[in-house]
């Protein structure tokens, strides 16, 4: 499986499923099926977001970077976010972000600081 070509937003189903929503919508996988596969339903860890896209042939690069906007970004990445209620998983891929909380939007989702980590095929 490869990054998918057209980004779906997926909405998070609940409020600690940002992460299998963002994985969701970088593979076209229904995020159920995501959940099952990683046998987690509440806050996803960087761990299992690395091996889910490992698993479907995306790699997570390391380091961990710090954007200030989002022109410090590569054309597809995975964010860590820190909103005003908690830690974040969002996905920024071709100039859009792809928010599971928030939407969609052209800039970052109201947050004090932001990484990211370039996600490639």
């Amino acid at each position: 499986m490869n990054i998918a070509k057209n980004i779906v937003f997926v909405h998070e189903p609940t409020d600690l499923q940002c992460g299998q929503a963002v994985l969701a919508m970088m593979t076209g996988v229904d995020v159920g099926e995501v959940c099952r596969a990683l046998g987690n339903y509440r806050e996803t860890k960087l761990s299992e977001m690395r091996d889910f896209l490992a698993a479907n042939g995306i790699t997570m690069k390391e380091p961990r970077r710090e954007a200030a906007t989002k022109y410090d970004l590569p054309e597809m990445c995975v964010l860590s976010l820190e909103t005003p209620r908690c830690w974040h998983w969002s996905l920024y891929a071709r100039g859009t972000f792809y928010d599971p909380e928030h939407g969609v939007s052209d800039d970052f989702p109201e947050c004090k600081r932001k990484y990211y980590w370039e996600v490639t095929e």
